[in-house]
């Protein structure tokens, strides 16, 4: 998402809470697309934390244009057996975190009456999935989050949308046996996973002028896999 958005003039802070070096090999590839940017580490899931940094981040540009809220973590395991721990680990980072950045640069937004939020939810947040409650959970909590927060911030020129990847190519895919990586691909009509750039596209096309009249969606890149 953030190469594609790479491009002369533009800024992009990349946000990161324990991978330094991902984030750093993503800072260096979008200057050498033309584009500028700088780390910004920070846990969304600490509320303090995220309101300092955009403080700090407006200090410094003078305003945000868009919000892309990706930050997430899957932990899963059938209801009787999912530790307390274990959801709201889940939870505070993938929907609080998602809530915390909202509402730390919507303020600033509505002063300037323009901005764009993406939230990145999931088809298992439309759909659920068997041992996926908690996570399920927190992708169809930022489902509400986001049509609720359009319609709150419409009249300030704020779009929000929301982007539901299906089963997408990952680490996460990576570590999936070979034969059952097949089978889910005789489920998905376009017979493929999706690439991170299926879903890089869509979310350049949210945060653009083109998308200016787009809010309170929801917007699947599945290969068909859920309709």
């Amino acid at each position: 998402m953030a190469l594609r958005l790479a491009r002369p003039g533009s800024f992009l802070y990349v946000n990161f809470n324990r991978n330094e070096t991902a984030a750093r090999e993503a800072l260096a590839k979008i200057r050498e697309l033309g584009g500028d940017g700088e780390l910004c580490r920070f846990d969304v899931a600490d509320h303090h934390a995220v309101q300092e940094a955009v403080k700090r981040i407006i200090a410094e540009r003078g305003h945000i244009d868009t919000l892309i809220n990706n930050a997430g973590i899957w932990m899963g395991g059938l209801i009787v057996r999912i530790k307390e721990s274990l959801w709201d680990q889940v939870i505070d980072t993938n929907l609080k975190g998602t809530f915390n950045c909202c509402q730390a640069v919507t303020r600033h937004m509505i002063r300037r009456c323009s901005g764009r939020i993406i939230n990145v939810s999931s088809l298992i947040g439309e759909a659920g999935n068997a041992g996926d409650s908690v996570y399920a959970a927190a992708k169809g909590g930022i489902i509400g989050l986001t049509k609720s927060l359009a319609r709150e911030l419409g009249s300030r020129n704020i779009c929000v949308n929301a982007v539901a990847p299906g089963l997408i190519e990952t680490d996460m895919t990576a570590a999936f046996p070979a034969d059952a990586k097949k089978d889910l691909e005789k489920e998905i009509p376009l017979g493929r996973l999706g690439s991170p750039e299926d879903v890089a596209g869509l979310v350049a096309f949210l945060a653009s002028e083109a998308a200016a009249y787009i809010t309170g969606q929801v917007i699947r890149v599945n290969g068909g896999l859920y309709m």
